[in-house]
């Protein structure tokens, strides 16, 4: 597969581009931009003083949370599992995914025709990370219950660990949260489905994102793993395309906990910008990188793996101004409503609308096939996402499914619509930026069609 080949603010109008991105304003969800602001001594403060954008933890804590509807009285039609991180460290994800498949659960078990009359049922287990064997536990565990399709994981080398165990045993494993480009070709028997985009696209736009910033030599400190690397890749190529320099470009591996050596090796260079591809590791690199070496942490950008909530873990100012990437569209007010309702302490919404899709994209195979084993599952996945009546939901689909039309389910997350190899072949980017309280909030979002 090649890098995405147009990016589009309407589906009917393509935008000619020349450097990899163009990018369509959210509207309100615009942040103030990290320019300098007056001081009261007569000079100018610095960009690190300007204010970059709202509290998004009170944002988030004036939703009403609305509460779920409630399950019809029928026997267990399908039965999934997913296996997404509760401990590790990627823990910080697992609560917004889990959200995400209950809240999914929910709606079908409520709604009039449910999974071939009758409802789902989901049985979570951990992942952990690629530090610990717990995947593979629950991998076994999963399919000794039965199911026909499993949610996960979210880090794309954990996935790796279990993949063939699953697929293998025909079961649909549909991960919300794999990035790397490595499994658009992995031997999976067609068993393989994610509703996030590769990195392909992800690592252009941040590598975009930043030239277009203003960055000249960028340094990049990334997780030498599937995931990682992949994403490494990309964004030294978008940089480069857009006529930036990687200066530097330095792996640590999962399980280190001293990064001094990276961090040396980066800023010896000396990078006006600098790429961090990791996850939970954020909390000791960027301590270390902006408080102790005294890089500018404005000039910092993050990736899925860790746009975090970091309000707790850096002093006040240390992220302001700061940006990064998250595949899928912003979460509206309406949606975190509904997974408030599911979860009322969540702080994060990463991966909950990827997560959420995939549940509904299973019930619905399910469903136009006729049964809910894994084969026939799998046989419908790519069906139901393309061509057809466009629906939003799964009841709607359903309804169209049993009235004998052919459906696209456009989810959540966006538009979806599986390749075959279980890839979405279009998606949405959205880029984020630190407050001051080192939460992010939305800054704008950017569509991608990936073409072969």
């Amino acid at each position: 597969m090649s890098v995405f080949a147009k990016v589009t603010t309407s589906r009917s109008k393509p935008l000619s581009i020349v450097a990899g991105v163009a990018a369509f304003s959210a509207g309100a969800l615009l942040l103030a931009s990290c320019a300098s602001t007056p001081s009261t001594d007569g000079g100018d403060s610095t960009a690190a003083a300007a204010v970059c954008g709202p509290d998004a933890a009170t944002a988030a804590a004036e939703i009403t949370p609305a509460a779920p509807e409630t399950a019809q009285s029928r026997e267990t039609k399908l039965k999934l599992g997913s296996i997404l991180p509760t401990t590790g460290s990627l823990a910080y994800l697992g609560p917004p995914e889990i959200a995400g498949v209950d809240l999914a659960i929910a709606e079908i078990n409520a709604s009039s025709a449910g999974v071939l009359g009758g409802n789902a049922e989901v049985i979570h287990r951990d992942s952990g990370d690629t530090t610990t064997d717990i995947a593979t536990q629950s991998a076994s565990d999963l399919l000794s219950q039965g199911v026909s399709g499993i949610v996960g994981a979210a880090s794309s080398g954990v996935s790796f660990t279990f993949i063939d165990q699953v697929t293998g045993a025909q079961v649909v494993q549909v991960s919300p949260a794999n990035t790397s480009p490595d499994f658009s070709t992995y031997n999976d028997g067609g068993f393989y489905f994610r509703t996030a985009p590769s990195d392909v696209l992800q690592g252009r736009v941040l590598g975009n994102l930043m030239v277009n910033d203003g960055a000249e030599n960028v340094g990049i400190i990334y997780l030498n793993d599937a995931y990682g690397s992949g994403l490494e890749s990309n964004v030294t190529t978008a940089i480069e395309n857009a006529g930036g320099t990687v200066v530097a470009s330095e792996a640590f591996n999962e399980g280190d906990s001293q990064f001094a050596s990276q961090i040396d090796a980066v800023l010896a260079e000396d990078p006006d910008s600098i790429a961090l591809i990791a996850f939970d590791q954020t909390k000791v690199i960027v301590p270390e990188l902006v408080g102790t070496k005294g890089f500018d942490g404005s000039k910092l950008y993050f990736v899925d793996g860790n746009l975090a909530d970091y309000s707790e873990d850096f002093e006040e100012g240390v992220l302001n101004c700061a940006k990064g990437t998250l595949p899928g569209v912003l979460a509206d007010d309406a949606f975190k409503a509904k997974l408030f309702g599911i979860n009322p302490d969540l702080k994060d919404f990463s991966y909950a609308a990827e997560s959420y899709d995939a549940v509904n994209l299973m019930a619905l195979a399910a469903v136009a096939g006729g049964a809910t084993d894994g084969p026939t599952i799998q046989k419908n996945m790519q069906a139901v996402s393309e061509g057809g009546t466009k629906c939003t939901t799964f009841a709607e689909c359903a309804d169209l499914l049993a009235a004998g039309t052919d459906i696209d389910y456009d989810g959540i997350s966006g538009p979806i619509t599986f390749d075959e190899n279980g890839d979405p072949t279009e998606a949405y980017i959205g880029v984020y930026q630190y407050g001051a309280d080192s939460t992010y909030s939305p800054l704008n979002v950017e569509f991608g069609s990936l073409a072969e």
